[in-house]
């Protein structure tokens, strides 16, 4: 006798689930296709509704590694509601996995445009970024397919959703320090490292200073090992006034070196505009002691001093 599915599309997504949990993605394909049926079949417009399923359809054929069904399934989810994290990831790793390099490039570098914090998609970057080098050469850059531009409301609905997509994020930074403090680079990483810093270095040049931490995080990926792109990178929180990551990256940055003076200084810049003035006055005491007569640190240490009595 033939299993009784659920009849609503609500029901039959949740059923989808389940199986595709238990690692049935066939099933859950065929629950998640069906619910696209229903959903069609009643004319109502859930133009959002209509593209998690097909992102989800597309999860199972990326799992059962049906890559060509899995792009034409995110390509549908995305033209319904365009720039979603999910299938441009999805669609990303299909095209990976079927060597068309440049179309994943584009669909990771979309989705850092929308959070560059994703792993997943700073990982897939720097992958694609070896391969096209190796496959096309230094001027690969200029064979790629044009990359879309995000509008700012795409980066604000990422921003506003539920707290399960923030803890993804968060879960996504904690395996981003994890893989990167546990695995020892090799040659060719620390070399790519340094090639992907310069280019950061030239996108801060030029004012560019989001690219630039795109650049400086693809970098610390290949090897976390140099100090100064953790306080490069501070330099760009600081812009940007992101002042706790700055903080972060050149703590990160003097554990690599103690003696790192621009670190001392742009934390005790961000603890300044954090209004921890005990901290900031400690970091530029301790600049101090390295470099007695450098004229910003003492100008910031008379600042700190004030505000401190």
């Amino acid at each position: 006798m033939a299993p009784k599915f659920p009849d609503s599309v609500e029901k039959l997504r949740a059923a989808g689930n389940e199986s595709f949990r238990n690692g049935q993605y066939a099933e859950a394909s065929a629950l998640y296709g069906r619910a696209l049926r229903v959903l069609q079949a009643q004319g109502s417009s859930d133009p959002k509704e209509e593209s998690v399923l097909y992102s989800n359809r597309a999860a199972c054929h990326l799992k059962d590694g049906n890559c060509r069904d899995c792009i034409k399934d995110c390509t549908s989810a995305l033209a319904l509601v365009p720039f979603s994290i999910k299938p441009l990831l999805r669609r990303a790793s299909a095209y990976e996995a079927l060597e068309k390099y440049p179309m994943a490039y584009v669909d990771y570098k979309t989705v850092l445009q929308i959070d560059n914090s994703v792993t997943s998609a700073l990982e897939g970057i720097n992958r694609m970024t070896r391969a096209l080098m190796d496959s096309l050469g230094p001027e690969w850059r200029l064979k790629l397919p044009s990359i879309p531009l995000v509008p700012v409301s795409a980066q604000k609905r990422w921003n506003s959703l539920p707290s399960e997509n923030h803890k993804e994020k968060a879960k996504s930074k904690s395996k981003e320090t994890t893989a990167t403090k546990n695995r020892v680079p090799s040659a060719g990483d620390v070399e790519k490292a340094k090639v992907l810093k310069e280019e950061g270095n030239e996108l801060v040049k030029k004012g560019n200073h989001k690219k630039a931490i795109e650049k400086y995080s693809e970098s610390l990926l290949c090897s976390n090992l140099e100090s100064a792109t953790y306080s490069n990178r501070a330099l760009c929180y600081l812009v940007l006034k992101q002042y706790t990551e700055a903080v972060k990256d050149c703590t990160e940055a003097l554990k690599l070196d103690g003696k790192n003076v621009k670190a001392f200084y742009r934390r005790a810049q961000a603890h300044k505009a954090l209004k921890d003035y005990k901290s900031s006055f400690a970091d530029i005491s301790n600049l101090l002691q390295i470099e007695p007569r450098n004229g910003p640190a003492q100008k910031l240490w008379q600042e700190v001093k004030q505000n401190l009595h």
